[in-house]
């Protein structure tokens, strides 16, 4: 069985394919429509100093999000590989 996890815990340096979102409604449409759909690569580049936001690359395209939306984007943990 898969275990799947949040984006929150992908580290800096990491990729990983997303599997699903849990948000709903119209947060669920805004991280669709900047490119977090099942079955795309992210890969994590940093966090802030304080943690949060943390940057990261989707479809070639830098987006820094809260950890408040990115536990919503999960991942599954053996898709997990170093950039």
């Amino acid at each position: 069985m898969t275990e799947l996890i949040s984006l929150t815990r992908l580290e800096p340096g990491f990729s990983a394919r997303i599997t699903g979102l849990t948000a709903s409604g119209e947060m669920r449409r805004r991280l669709q429509d900047i490119g977090f759909i099942p079955g795309t690569a992210v890969t994590c580049l940093q966090r802030s100093p304080l943690g949060d936001p943390t940057a990261y690359r989707i479809r070639g395209t830098v987006i820094a999000l809260r950890r408040e939306d990115a536990k919503n984007i999960l991942l599954a943990k053996e898709a997990f590989h170093e950039k």
